[in-house]
């Protein structure tokens, strides 16, 4: 069986759209279609960032590199993204290019944990979709490493898979799917940013988006058969199809949620005292 891991850049862009987003887009309008909602939650997370310009910006897991080419067009920020995945890095720089943007953003083949040796801080920090994936041993190591490169005062985004206890997972999702993989609590989550002084603005739960995001991501996955046929064999076609229809149940009956919880560096009195996106 091909682990998620080892699908390629054509396989997503069977299924996905054209952001290459795979994570909980956000439906502002019923109406939205997969791309508007891709669209709108990467504006949504920069509203809530409360960007300005000429500031930093670093996004953890930056995958296939939207979210920064349209903080650095929008908001006239640096940006900088580090992802492990080879395909990503050559996708996310070739956008850079083309792009223009070569001045302003730059993409690194880094570990979360090698951050804090670069000696380089941020305003600003986000990271999407990537927590469920360093393992419950390192969620404090995780945090740690986000508060070592973060300027005092800054402002930390973290969109992730979560759920109401601390449980070891689906034994078949961790096997097939996501080798490795582990929901975090929200608890634990939130638990992990006090001991590094990470004060909680905000706290939202976008769990019915995720399971319109999943039947939108099956609806197009089922739609392309044909395609995907010629890469993968009948026991992988079966498998993904499961996946992407288990998970839609899964969050619809709140057996998991996503959420994004903002967080400041320490105290910044300075922050909006309402919400303004």
């Amino acid at each position: 069986m091909t682990s998620h891991y080892d699908i390629g850049n054509d396989f997503y862009k069977l299924w996905l759209d054209e952001t290459l987003s795979y994570s909980c887009a956000y439906f502002k309008n019923p109406e939205d279609t997969l791309y508007q909602a891709q669209v709108n939650k990467a504006d949504y997370i920069l509203q809530k960032l409360n960007l300005k310009e000429g500031m930093s910006l670093l996004d953890i897991g930056c995958g296939w590199g939207y979210l920064l080419i349209e903080a650095v067009k929008k908001y006239k920020v640096k940006g900088t993204g580090i992802t492990l995945s080879q395909e990503q890095y050559k996708e996310f720089q070739k956008r850079i290019l083309e792009e223009g943007l070569e001045d302003d953003l730059t993409v690194e083949l880094m570990d979360y944990r090698d951050l804090p040796k670069k000696g380089k801080q941020y305003d600003r920090v986000v990271s999407v979709g990537m927590v469920e994936h360093v393992g419950r041993e390192n969620y404090q190591l995780f945090i740690d490493s986000v508060s070592q490169v973060m300027k005092d005062g800054g402002a930390f985004l973290l969109h992730f898979i979560s759920a109401l206890k601390e449980h070891p997972g689906d034994a078949w999702i961790k096997k097939y799917i996501f080798p490795g993989g582990v929901v975090p609590s929200l608890r634990e989550m939130i638990h992990a940013m006090a001991e590094d002084d990470f004060h909680v603005m905000d706290v939202e739960n976008l769990r019915l988006h995720y399971n319109k995001t999943l039947l939108c991501w099956d609806k197009n996955y089922r739609e392309s058969l044909e395609q995907v046929r010629k890469m993968f064999d009948e026991r992988f076609v079966r498998m993904w199809d499961l996946y992407l229809s288990a998970c839609a149940a899964t969050f619809h009956n709140g057996i998991i949620d996503l959420h994004q919880i903002l967080v400041t560096k320490g105290v910044n009195n300075g922050w909006p005292m309402v919400r303004w996106y």
